[in-house]
C-alpha cells in the first residue's frame, strides 16, 4: 500500500520561498502535487514521472515552482519561489496508479494528508 506524507508548509510573505517534501514508501508511481485554495476546487500543480524524466507544470506556477525527485530518499520536493497570495492553499502529495503523469485529478488514487501554505504579509 502506497503511503504519502507531506511536510514543509507554513506562513511566508509574498515573494518568499518554501520547499515542500513528500515522502513515499513504494517507488512504483509518478508523484504529483495538487492544491486546494480556500473555497475553491483542487487543482493539479506539478507532476514528475516515476523515472524523473517527464515533468509537467500548471501554467499558473510554471517558472516559479520546481518539482524534483530524490531517489535515494524516496522523496519528491516542490520548491516554490516568488510566492503570491493566490498560492495560498492546502498542498497535497498524490499519486496515480501509473508510472507516468496523466492530466486530470481523477487519475490520482493515493493522497497524503496535506500541508497548509499561507502567503500573506
Amino acid at each position: 500500500q502506497l503511503q504519502l506524507s507531506e511536510s514543509g508548509g507554513g506562513l511566508v510573505q509574498p515573494g518568499g520561498s518554501l520547499r515542500l517534501s513528500c515522502e513515499f514508501n513504494l517507488d512504483y508511481y509518478a508523484i504529483g502535487w495538487v492544491r486546494q485554495p480556500p473555497g475553491k476546487e483542487r487543482e493539479e500543480v506539478a507532476c514528475v514521472s516515476n523515472s524523473g524524466g517527464i515533468i509537467n507544470y500548471a501554467n499558473t506556477v510554471k517558472g516559479r515552482f520546481t518539482i524534483s525527485k530524490d531517489f535515494t530518499k524516496n522523496t519528491v520536493f516542490l520548491q516554490m519561489n516568488s510566492l503570491k497570495p493566490e498560492d495560498t492553499a492546502v498542498y497535497y502529495c498524490a499519486a496515480p496508479e501509473s508510472m507516468s503523469c496523466h492530466p486530470g485529478l481523477s487519475e490520482y488514487q493515493h493522497w497524503g494528508q496535506g500541508t497548509q501554505v499561507t502567503v500573506s504579509s
